[in-house]
């Protein structure tokens, strides 16, 4: 496996590093302007591209489960014959650096949205009713469900595992591009681009989730103990955070982001279980499977390819398609790095199936949590959510548990580590992909690193303003993506073929003389 050349390495962290330094000075220069550009890439974004990223989504998790069900399900990933992880804690690292932070504020917060505001695809339903409970949790089940996972790790993944680990190219986004245009274009300026759009993607993504956690954390930390809520808190919790996730990366992936996205795992499910043991349990449970029943008895293709209200959706579903869009190619170097040895039937079962529906769990605990109370009490997580907005939603929830003492801190725990494993999977990965080496320098971790806290902390100096537009700047970083990502559609189950050839071509051979 070749790593990337030093030239190529300087030309990619010029372009990301370059691009995010503008963005921050020009930010502190004219915050306005910087508001009025991304409004405005973000509708071109909307307009153009948002059912582009509808398909590719929809087709992408269709086409993998077609592979995971079909002969090519058996071939094994990575020139590896056994797995690294065990299943457990390779799921775990999968889940976690995904998630993030935001999987805990919007699990609380995002079903609440809708069940009080009932979305425009289901018509006919009283908001905050209960006829609104099933409609609510079925339309967050499509946002960070099955097409969420499958975008990030499954046909991106097997290109990765075909260039990388058949032909010998870097372990880095580039190499998407191998079955089309070769190792000229890999290693050429074309190369160069994916990496570097990547990057900027990955780190849009992540930076805003690590700036709106200093804001959450410090408003919850504010409301439990009376310390302001003011710049110098909000910097602290990122300190905290960005040097927890740093040391994180920096760690060998053994022990590092293995062992600490196991422990939040098991936090997660010591969650989970105390809601259901002490919280509304039974209504969880009815609204889990009820919002299961209608999202998959008739409203998993429609929802997904829904272009009734384009509006609505542009600031809800197209942001989060793109969102984890954007989070696709960097999600693919993660998932090769940790997924040799295993098959692409388990690829594409723990990814985009298990992983999926855990996070329809989570979200029917917390979110479902939040509707129970709001139905039984009105107000009582609505007027919080929209006075303060996220945090204030889920300490409304968590406040009306039991023992509200103990679970505050646990779960304000579990949303630090859910940032902390997405911050190093993401640093790690954005490492591997500057250096083309899967065991790439410390000090290239430690930059990354370092750079994604700093840049948040800018940001946050500027007030929400200034991480709201690196936010929905998100969406127009998913542009350039589409274009090295859309092909995985066909380029997945090609390279998938081949890998068969070469595994079980000699066999089969032999078979027939």
């Amino acid at each position: 496996q070749n790593n990337i050349s030093k030239e190529q390495s300087k030309m990619v962290s010029v372009l990301s590093l370059g691009f995010l330094v503008l963005f921050v000075a020009v930010s502190f220069i004219n915050i306005d302007f910087v508001t009025k550009l991304v409004n405005s890439s973000f509708s071109f974004s909307v307009k153009y591209f948002g059912a582009i990223w509808q398909i590719l989504l929809v087709g992408t998790f269709f086409l993998s489960l077609a592979l995971a069900f079909s002969k090519y399900g058996d071939v094994k990933l990575g020139e590896m014959e056994k797995p690294e992880f065990t299943t457990f804690r390779w799921v775990c690292m999968i889940m976690c650096t995904l998630l993030a932070g935001g999987g805990v504020f919007w699990s609380a917060a995002e079903p609440m949205y809708y069940f009080l505001n009932v979305p425009p695809a289901f018509t006919g339903i009283e908001n905050a009713s209960k006829q609104a409970v099933a409609p609510a949790l079925c339309q967050a089940f499509l946002h960070w469900g099955f097409y969420a996972w499958a975008i990030l790790g499954t046909l991106g993944t097997v290109v990765l595992m075909y260039s990388c680990y058949c032909k010998g190219m870097p372990l880095a986004p580039r190499s998407l591009i191998y079955p089309i245009l070769g190792e000229k274009g890999v290693n050429g300026i074309w190369g160069s681009l994916v990496d570097a759009t990547t990057i900027i993607a990955t780190a849009a993504g992540t930076i805003g989730p690590i700036g709106f956690l200093g804001l959450q954390m410090s408003y919850a930390i504010s409301d439990m103990t009376g310390i302001p809520d003011v710049f110098t808190t909000q910097l602290a919790v990122i300190a905290v955070v960005t040097v927890a996730y740093t040391l994180t990366a920096v760690t060998p992936i053994y022990k590092g982001i293995n062992h600490v996205s196991f422990f939040n795992i098991c936090l997660t499910i010591f969650v989970i279980l105390f809601i259901l043991v002490f919280g509304p349990g039974a209504f969880v449970v009815d609204s889990f499977f009820s919002a299961m029943g209608l999202y998959l008895g008739g409203d998993f293709i429609r929802l997904a390819l829904f272009r009734g209200d384009t509006a609505w959706i542009g600031w809800w579903t197209i942001f989060f398609f793109a969102w984890f869009l954007g989070y696709g190619p960097m999600m693919a170097v993660f998932c090769a790095r940790v997924s040799r040895g295993r098959t692409i039937r388990e690829l594409m079962i723990a990814v985009g199936v298990v992983a999926a529906i855990a996070t329809n769990a989570w979200f029917s605990v917390l979110g479902g949590a939040g509707i129970f109370y709001e139905l039984t009490t009105p107000g009582s997580v609505s007027v919080a959510l929209n006075n303060n907005g996220l945090p204030a939603a889920l300490l409304s929830i968590i406040r009306q548990l039991p023992a509200q003492s103990l679970m505050i801190p646990v779960i304000l725990l579990l949303v630090a580590l859910f940032l902390v494993t997405t911050g190093a999977g993401m640093t790690y990965s954005m490492a591997i992909s500057v250096s083309g080496n899967e065991n790439p320098p410390v000090w290239i971790r430690v930059l990354w690193g370092v750079i994604m806290g700093a840049v948040a902390a800018l940001l946050i100096k500027l007030g929400a303003g200034g991480i709201g537009a690196l936010q929905n700047f998100i969406v127009f970083t998913a542009v350039p993506l589409t274009f090295y990502y859309f092909p995985t559609l066909w380029l997945g189950p090609k390279c998938a073929a081949i890998m068969y050839e070469m595994q079980f071509g000699k066999e089969n051979k032999k078979a027939n003389i």
